[in-house]
C-alpha cells in the first residue's frame, strides 16, 4: 500500500506554495509548463544531422503528431490517463494529458527530409543540413592577368 504524506498538512501556509509547484510540474499546471515536464528534450548536431530527442514514455505513437510551418516544429502528444475500473488511487504523480513543444528551426536545416522515429517511449527527430550550408572548400584559381572591372574609371578630382 502506497501513502501520500504531507509533512505540512492542508492547513500549513506551505500547502498553496506547494499546490503551485505541482502546477507547475505538470499536474493541472499551464499548458507551457506540463510541455516542458511531459516533454523533455535532448538535442545536439552529429555531422550533417541535427537530431533532437523527447521523452515521451506511456504515449501512444498513434497520438504523436508533428507539423512544421515556416521554421516552426510542433510536436504534439497525448499520454492517456488508464482506465481502471473499481481502482481507487492512493498516489497520482505522473502527469497525463496533452503535450505541444515548439522549436523554431535554423534556416540551414532541409525540413523537407525530416525523419522521426518512436522507441521505449522516447521520439528522435533527425533533420538533415541542408546542402547549401554545408561547409564546403572553394578552390582559388590563378591567372596571369590582373582581375578588372568594368565601367569603373578613377578619376583624380581637382579641386
Amino acid at each position: 500500500m502506497l501513502t501520500a504524506y504531507d509533512p505540512f498538512g492542508s492547513a500549513s501556509p506551505f500547502a498553496s506554495a506547494f499546490r503551485a509547484l505541482d502546477q507547475l510540474a505538470g499536474r493541472g499546471g499551464t499548458t507551457t509548463a506540463r510541455a516542458l515536464a511531459g516533454m523533455p528534450m535532448d538535442a545536439y548536431r552529429v555531422g550533417d544531422q541535427f537530431v533532437a530527442h523527447f521523452d515521451l514514455p506511456g504515449v501512444d505513437p498513434g497520438s504523436i503528431d508533428l507539423s512544421i510551418e515556416g521554421t516552426t516544429l510542433t510536436i504534439s502528444a497525448e499520454r492517456s490517463v488508464p482506465q481502471l475500473e473499481g481502482a481507487e488511487w492512493a498516489v497520482a504523480e505522473r502527469p497525463f494529458g496533452s503535450y505541444t513543444r515548439q522549436l523554431v528551426l535554423g534556416r540551414s536545416l532541409d525540413t523537407e527530409r525530416l525523419e522521426a522515429s518512436y522507441h521505449d517511449g522516447v521520439l528522435t527527430v533527425s533533420i538533415p543540413v541542408a546542402e547549401k550550408a554545408k561547409a564546403r572548400k572553394i578552390t582559388v584559381s590563378r591567372t596571369d592577368t590582373p582581375s578588372t572591372i568594368e565601367g569603373s574609371q578613377h578619376q583624380a578630382v581637382e579641386n
